[in-house]
């Protein structure tokens, strides 16, 4: 049988580079090598695209990822195909954060009518934006908790009718986020005047627009998503912290949590989480994957947090853990990944951009 071929996109101008590089070497070294061809382009942290050679064996350091070198190629060409003139099956970025998750390649795989893994222009933006997300949640009759969202120009003019608002409409613990960011990149936990103050400007390092979210006394559950039309959802995680707040750090560096799967909660409760992620991937029209991220109180009161349209898949992530525990090998994972891709990319040559006048 024809080996596939596939582009890993990984790195990017972002504050998440670095998990990006980490993600890769996990699906790199992840992915059937009998069945896929995988070349590799990496982006800088200054947004450089850089070609990489075809990877055929396991990599055991990630920083061998990191590569030098200027652009050799247009970025058109990059992504038409190999060196050899056969074109890309699919790509596959691995991209955290801005300019990677937010809608921006996607756009750019759209226009030049190439497979992609993961989710659409409309989907990866919105599930970025966390105000455009809760917005898009509400309308689906979602449960959230309360928040306030303000841009930086609007702190910088009304910076004490903003602080009020924040603190009559919101009690202390809150938790103080870039509007467009993931892996925990600029976010507090404010628990007075003071410490929230420190957030914001922490956080407007990061994003002109900030979210700021009741904090509630509740376990953190998740749900893995996957398909198009028709989803499928795994049984909940939950992630156990032996740290007050599951930061960057402790994501990515420590990796002070333990990640109960299946979460011990009752059955109805799991199957509840189970339609109200396929209810959050249905309110932003995701495609391919999805982890669904939900607080439960004790009284198994459920409000959704967020919906990340990249999770991560590195040796702490949830996501691929969660369909491992449903009897899909992390392998088996990443080819329905790109099955999914060339479905929807299917589906949509299909429709008619011509008419007759």
């Amino acid at each position: 049988m024809k080996k596939e071929n596939i582009c890993i996109i990984y790195g990017g101008k972002s504050a998440e580079h670095d998990v990006s590089i980490l993600t890769a070497q996990s699906v790199i070294n992840a992915m059937d090598k009998a069945r896929y061809t995988v070349d590799t382009i990496y982006i800088d942290n200054d947004g450089l695209w850089i070609k990489g050679p075809e990877i055929t064996a396991p990599i055991e350091d990630a920083e061998v990822l990191r590569l030098n070198g200027e652009k050799s190629r247009s970025i058109t060409n990059m992504l038409s195909g190999r060196e050899n003139g056969e074109a890309y099956d699919a790509v596959f970025p691995l991209l955290h954060g801005p300019n990677g998750e937010d809608g921006t390649i996607q756009g750019l795989f759209e226009v030049l009518d190439i497979p992609y893994v993961g989710n659409g222009v409309l989907a990866a933006s919105s599930s970025m934006d966390k105000l455009v997300m809760k917005q898009l949640f509400a309308n689906r009759g979602l449960p959230q908790l309360p928040y306030v969202s303000f841009l930086k120009s609007e702190y910088e003019k009304y910076r004490h009718n903003i602080l009020e608002l924040v603190m009559n409409k919101l009690t202390f613990p809150v938790f103080v986020k870039p509007a467009n960011n993931g892996s925990s990149v600029g976010i507090s936990k404010c628990v007075d005047k003071e410490s929230l103050i420190q957030g914001i400007e922490e956080a407007f390092k990061f994003d002109r627009k900030l979210v700021i979210e009741q904090g509630v006394e509740a376990r953190e559950i998740e749900v893995a998503v996957l398909g198009n039309d028709y989803p499928e959802t795994t049984l909940a995680g939950e992630v156990v912290k032996d740290v007050s707040f599951y930061d960057y750090k402790a994501k990515y560096k420590d990796g002070n949590v333990k990640l109960q799967i299946p979460a011990d909660i009752p059955n109805e409760v799991h199957e509840t989480l189970r339609n109200m992620a396929i209810e959050a991937f249905k309110a932003t029209d995701c495609s391919g994957l999805v982890r669904a991220d939900f607080f439960l109180t004790e009284d198994n009161s459920i409000y959704i947090n967020e919906t990340n349209g990249m999770p991560g898949f590195t040796k702490f992530s949830m996501y691929p853990l969660l369909w491992q525990n449903m009897d899909v090998s992390y392998s088996e994972l990443i080819t329905k990944l790109i099955d999914l891709a060339k479905e929807r990319y299917e589906a949509k040559k299909q429709l008619q951009y011509k008419i007759d006048l």
